[in-house]
């Protein structure tokens, strides 16, 4: 699969990019893409919850009330569940709501989420840029040179540039991570994807191992 290569200001360069057809050219698997969605959406979660139950409730263990003759159910404790401050009934727990997922099913789920955004033609590469200084004005005028200025756009560099992840962190629609970093969420949660030159081959290497 042949792209254009442009530039920051959403011009053609002159030069176009052989992107592989084994990770950027696959009929997408979409139950593979809603799995390792569901298992980082899980793994998002803490799991920390946590409600008292009948028998951690601090109270009198006394018998409130006899056991015939008042008329209403019979009550053996004040930290019965149906009392006001009782216990919870099979109240949440702490517990890992992690969901494992075998490493080559991950990989598919990756290669079927790029590859729809090439079918799509929501895929751009852009040839390799840095900013002097952090600004997330600059960031701004290489989304709207692009077309992206009001969808979220997802931009996968070669190698960590803190410049230009500062640039984008005050913006709420635009992602920036390393090409070791593409996750299957991060792809389908973007309405377009923006790969730099330099890592197109680490996306190719990290998705055909």
């Amino acid at each position: 699969m042949e792209v254009k290569v442009l530039d920051i200001n959403g011009k053609e360069t002159g030069r176009t990019i052989e992107l592989s057809d084994s990770v950027f050219g696959i009929e997408p698997n979409q139950h593979a893409i809603y799995l390792d969605v569901k298992r980082y959406l899980a793994a998002q979660r803490q799991g920390t919850h946590k409600s008292k139950e009948r028998g951690e409730i601090t109270g009198s263990t006394r018998k409130i009330k006899k056991q015939k003759g008042t008329g209403t159910a019979r009550a053996g404790s004040i930290k019965n569940p149906l009392f006001r401050g009782g216990g919870r009934v099979f109240g949440p727990r702490p517990r890992n709501y992690s969901i494992k997922l075998n490493k080559n099913l991950k990989r598919l789920a990756r290669k079927s989420a790029v590859s729809l955004k090439a079918q799509e033609s929501n895929l751009v590469v852009v040839e390799d840029f840095n900013f002097d200084a952090p600004s997330t004005k600059q960031f701004v005028n290489v989304l709207k040179a692009l077309g992206l200025e009001n969808k979220k756009s997802l931009l996968v560099l070669g190698e960590s540039n803190k410049n230009v992840y500062l640039s984008s962190r005050n913006l709420r629609r635009a992602s920036v991570v390393t090409d070791s970093g593409v996750s299957t969420y991060d792809v389908m949660n973007a309405n377009s994807l923006v790969i730099t030159e330099s890592s197109v081959e680490g996306i190719v290497e990290n998705l055909s191992k």
